[in-house]
């Protein structure tokens, strides 16, 4: 878990670092791509991610049935956002999202941003609608915000050090929650530029981001989470930082619960580096993935180029795989535990 330390500096910048609170991420390096362009920071604009607003008094309560994580480290303020999914009652996730606190102190009425795939928005706000009954709290679409990922590019940033950012024109700035490896997340008002806020900083193209994230590991979206298909589990969501085991009821808690005390988790979503890279639509959607001696070792989730996600059997994960592209060639592939997983990561 991600602890944020927030203060102010010369009456206009904003610090943000993350400090150990523990596994899974604790000691986990913090990566970095490469700085072609310059500059110590690449924000990415994250058009496939759209946010909505939940605001009123019955919020929290609201939240709490609904989420897989405890949503009173948010709203109290001990976090400043929170990572999750909404499941259905067979405990298969429909939405990941992340919630960004907005009140400041419990006076203020609470108001929360819940970001979601953006593809999936209309269905998230039926979702919450169905079951927001006679709630005291509003929910709407924020058209006039947009959401960046500001990832680092200085071999020396790591775990705990800072972000300095214009804090007069943040709406949210906030270590990503899933993981430090993912650096921060930022929501802006659209009319502002993120390189007049985020010093030493520069416009990343969004195919770097996903490449990126696929190599460190992180699903995010439709894509790579199949609403009413992934298994919470089985798509890292404890390592994520993303359930509490010891939080009241919500939907779909049954099945994940009994899962995680039998302890029997036999297939994880897991990055895969690829021989040669593939156009897209080169590979079928779903391709299964084989050992060199047939068996079925998993299947493909997404991929951009060499890299991407698959579900892969862990009794398999360690020999060299395969899958075949739409005209019948063999793909050679290999999967790998990411470096922010715990240490024993078949658990």
């Amino acid at each position: 878990m991600l602890l944020l330390r927030c203060c102010r500096s010369s009456g206009f910048l904003l610090q943000l670092r993350a400090v150990d609170r523990g596994p899974p991420s604790a000691g986990r390096c913090f990566r970095s791509v490469s700085n072609e362009a310059g500059g110590r920071y690449r924000c990415y604009g994250l058009s496939h991610r759209q946010l909505l607003r939940l605001q009123g008094r019955d919020t929290g309560a609201f939240l709490q049935g609904l989420i897989t994580n405890d949503v009173e480290d948010v709203m109290s303020g001990r976090q400043e956002a929170t990572y999750c999914h909404l499941l259905n009652l067979q405990g298969r996730t429909l939405f990941d999202v992340i919630l960004y606190r907005l009140h400041k102190s419990k006076n203020e009425e609470p108001a929360i941003l819940l970001e979601c795939d953006a593809t999936l928005l209309d269905a998230v706000q039926k979702h919450l609608k169905v079951y927001k009954i006679r709630r005291k709290m509003k929910i709407s679409p924020c058209p006039e915000l947009s959401l960046w990922s500001v990832l680092s590019f200085a071999p020396s940033t790591k775990a705990g050090s800072a972000l300095e950012v214009n804090a007069k024109k943040v709406v949210v700035c906030t270590i990503d929650p899933r993981t430090d490896a993912m650096g921060w997340r930022l929501v802006l008002n659209k009319m502002d530029n993120p390189l007049a806020i985020v010093p030493g900083s520069h416009l990343g193209d969004i195919q770097d981001y996903h490449r990126y994230r696929y190599q460190v590991g992180i699903a995010e979206g439709v894509k790579d989470l199949p609403s009413g298909e992934a298994i919470p589990l089985e798509s890292n969501l404890v390592y994520m930082n993303g359930i509490s085991f010891t939080k009241g009821c919500y939907i779909g808690q049954e099945l994940t619960a009994r899962t995680h005390y039998t302890g029997v988790i036999r297939k994880r979503l897991m990055p895969i580096q690829l021989d040669n890279p593939l156009q897209p639509g080169s590979l079928p959607e779903k391709a299964q993935i084989v050992t060199e001696s047939g068996k079925s070792a998993g299947r493909l989730r997404s991929y951009t180029g060499d890299v991407g996600l698959a579900l892969v059997r862990l009794a398999f994960a360690n020999e060299p795989l395969h899958l075949r592209t739409k005209g019948d060639a063999q793909v050679l592939l290999k999967a790998s535990v990411p470096d922010w997983w715990p240490s024993d990561e078949n658990k």
